[in-house]
């Protein structure tokens, strides 16, 4: 039995929180952006498998990681090392989520924010920066893009924090934000938050929100119209996450968008960044200035 049906979880692109090689995204480019998302897919299940031992897990990661080296080994690793070739980019930020999964298998808890930030700059940082590389963009927006994709990684980790350590025993919420709250990771196992935990949440959505702020002109600085457009979209969902996050309780409430909820905010960051473009476009001296490819 291959790996992908030894440890899949059945999910693809369109069960993500946000969106994947969506159709604002260049018909072109679509292709190896799916081949980066099936890798981190098929990392990701290995990581997050409940009953495999975490020897056979390792030995997975190993297996994608020769894939894409070009060595015998699991068939997304292959198929991502194609698709870098034909566009001349390098294995760089694939390797770099492999460092995240493999510690994803190797440690259950992360002591501060630093901790977590750190994790996110293997787990998260290298999707946005290896899109950006597919698209031609400058390195500059590397601290925008990582600022953006923290703020993802965190929403997603408060979200999934119950299952996460019911599932994995695994709690990224920082322990000494719990241990401050007098908070043991066992209150997670709970049917509502209680008060000391859902400080915690608070106050974690709340510095996601921070990140977001950063991530703001994220969108502005990007050349391509269509990706910018799309880091609009994600962003105007990731800001309406955050702040439901300081209002629900995810152990207890649905804190994931609805169908029509998604669209909605979708619409309203396309309008926001395709407005921005038009007012630099108009404004007098700046004509043609970051008029956008694609």
């Amino acid at each position: 039995m291959s790996d992908a049906a030894a440890f899949a979880s059945g999910k693809d692109h369109r069960d993500e929180n946000f969106p994947v090689a969506s159709r604002l995204v260049r018909r072109e480019l679509r292709p190896a952006i799916l081949a980066f998302y099936r890798f981190a897919r098929a990392a990701d299940d290995v990581a997050d498998h409940e009953t495999a031992e975490p020897s056979a897990k390792l030995a997975a990661l190993d297996r994608l990681e020769a894939g894409l080296a070009g060595h015998a080994g699991a068939a997304e690793g292959a198929a991502l090392r194609e698709a870098l070739q034909a566009r001349g980019l390098s294995d760089r930020h694939a390797l770099d989520l492999l460092v995240a999964f493999r510690r994803d298998v190797t440690q259950r808890r992360y002591g501060d924010w630093s901790e977590l930030m750190d994790y996110c700059r293997y787990s998260a940082a290298p999707v946005g920066r290896f899109v950006l590389d597919l698209h031609g963009e400058p390195r500059s927006l590397w601290p925008v893009n990582d600022a953006l994709c923290a703020a993802l990684q965190v929403i997603n980790h408060v979200q999934d924090c119950a299952k996460d350590w019911r599932a994995l025993d695994r709690v990224y919420l920082p322990q000494d934000m719990l241990a401050g709250q007098g908070v043991t990771v066992e209150a997670l196992g709970a049917s509502h938050a209680a008060p000391g935990l859902r400080s915690v949440i608070v106050a974690l959505a709340r510095r996601t929100g921070g990140l977001l702020a950063e991530a703001r002109p994220f969108a502005g600085g990007i050349a391509d119209r269509r990706l910018a457009l799309e880091v609009g979209v994600i962003q105007s969902l990731a800001e309406s996450l955050a702040l439901r996050l300081t209002r629900r309780d995810p152990l207890s409430e649905r804190v994931h968008h609805r169908g029509i909820e998604a669209a909605g905010l979708a619409l309203r960051g396309v309008l926001r960044v395709a407005g921005q473009r038009t007012r630099r476009l108009l404004a007098p001296g700046r004509a043609g200035l970051q008029g956008g490819r694609g």
